[in-house]
């Protein structure tokens, strides 16, 4: 692992599923890059995660969605309102939000649920106006989404299933430095076309027991994942510096434990042979272009 300063400073805040799991949040990534925090997907505990990991939540100027599964946007709330008030860092300017055809609709509904709160708060504890706003840019096709002082993020469609759309996953350049976000991901090929040669990868993967694998209903929740072995295959193709996975969902049923971390490494395994981590919650990565240093939580 190379010891240069690095570019890029990735946080796994949440690397877990809908499934509740105190060690596991859902899924939040915090990228730094060009004195910049970019948070990509707003998971369950969110807020929690970014104080534990050191970083004032009105620091984060900056939001992106992969997609409106509840997994990744039930922590919208928290983060957004919490950092406006004095305890999560008095935010004063607008935060701007980057999602897919829909993002605008997502924020108007938080707008409106939450409309007496900051009514109250303005009026009560004299909060400004200015640091509750949301700005919203949507987009509808791939391409770049977000482009400040040489940070670059570029968007790419991912198959999730047929009625799951949009849903995107993003690439971050800065520098000589880069790093892809699959988002949720079905045996997706262009997710190793977008990530060739990077030097970080996050890519999720799905799996049950074989014994499970025959029950429909079973079937029709991994059939919007990447398995194990497919997840090996792209990351074999994209041949990144580090693969990591992320958000894997690894089902279970009383008699049938659920694959263990370990089981699923060892299917990706069986077609990857390179540098392969698992992320797990507060992990850092430190990423210069050379190569990755990982920073356990």
């Amino acid at each position: 692992m190379s010891q240069s300063p690095a570019n890029i400073v990735v946080t796994t805040l949440g690397t877990g599923t809908p499934v509740p799991d105190p060690e596991r949040c859902s899924q939040s990534i915090l990228v730094e890059a060009g004195g910049q925090k970019l948070l990509f997907d707003t998971g369950r505990n969110v807020l929690t995660r970014l104080t534990q990991a050191g970083v004032n939540p009105a620091d984060v100027e900056q939001v992106f969605f992969t997609h409106f599964h509840s997994d990744h946007t039930v922590g919208f709330a928290d983060f957004w309102l919490t950092s406006w008030i004095p305890a999560g860092g008095a935010r004063t300017t607008p935060l701007r939000v980057t999602g897919p055809r829909g993002s605008e609709a997502l924020v108007n509904g938080h707008r409106m649920a939450f409309a007496d709160d900051i009514r109250i708060r303005m009026a009560d504890q004299g909060l400004p106006k200015s640091g509750v706003e949301v700005i919203v840019d949507e987009f509808s096709e791939e391409g770049v989404v977000y482009e400040r002082d040489g940070v670059v993020v570029r968007a790419f469609d991912v198959d999730h299933g047929e009625a799951i759309k949009p849903n995107f996953g993003y690439r971050i350049d800065y520098q000589e430095s880069s790093v892809v976000i699959s988002g949720d991901a079905k045996n997706d090929p262009r997710v190793a076309d977008v990530a060739a040669g990077v030097d970080l990868l996050f890519h999720s993967a799905g799996g049950a027991r074989a014994e499970l694998l025959q029950r429909p209903e079973i079937a029709a929740i991994l059939q919007h994942h990447t398995t194990p072995q497919e997840a090996g295959r792209i990351f074999k193709q994209a041949s990144p510096k580090l693969a990591s996975l992320v958000h894997m969902v690894r089902i279970g049923r009383p008699g049938f434990p659920r694959l263990t971390p370990d089981e699923i490494v060892n299917m990706v395994r069986e077609i990857y042979d390179g540098d392969l981590i698992v992320a797990e919650d507060l992990m850092r990565f430190e990423v210069n272009g050379e190569g990755v240093t990982v920073h356990q939580p």
